[in-house]
């Protein structure tokens, strides 16, 4: 029999991963629940950046499906590649019409910090995908960045 060992996560760390994970989430699903309804400033805010008021409901499922697969322990990760993608499309629409840099453009980061961020407190496989840290503690060093 195998046994498999994991490594167990601080409270001030879980709670710190939950409390991102709450404010992504929460704020996504506001978001496409104002989309897939077709809420005026759902449809006049996607108007305004260009795309016409029929992509409305499109634009507002593809979201809420990241977001269920994001929800979805087992295919959290995979949730936040698609998001990942999804929010990179919103930076692509806000450069492309010249809206403020920290407002706007950055706002999609600020979102997927926390998507990513909760992901890296919570579970062990994504810090170590993520390495932060030297194998002996010192911090990223000039070696493990060239690699």
């Amino acid at each position: 029999m195998q046994v498999v060992r994991t490594a167990r996560i601080s409270n001030t760390r879980l709670w710190a991963g939950r409390v991102m994970y709450a404010l992504a989430v929460l704020f996504l699903l506001f978001d496409s629940a104002v989309k897939v309804l077709e809420l005026a400033p759902g449809v006049e805010g996607t108007v305004q950046l260009g795309y016409p008021a029929s992509a409305v409901l499109g634009i507002g499922l593809v979201e809420v499906v990241c977001v269920i697969v994001y929800v979805i322990p087992q295919t959290s990760v995979f949730g936040a590649i698609l998001l990942t993608g999804y929010l990179g499309g919103a930076i692509a629409t806000h450069v492309r019409i010249g809206n403020p840099l920290f407002t706007h453009v950055l706002f999609p980061i600020y979102i997927a910090v926390l998507i990513w961020g909760a992901l890296f407190l919570r579970d062990q496989r994504v810090r170590a995908l993520i390495p932060l840290r030297a194998a002996n503690g010192s911090g990223l060093s000039p070696s493990r960045l060239a690699q």
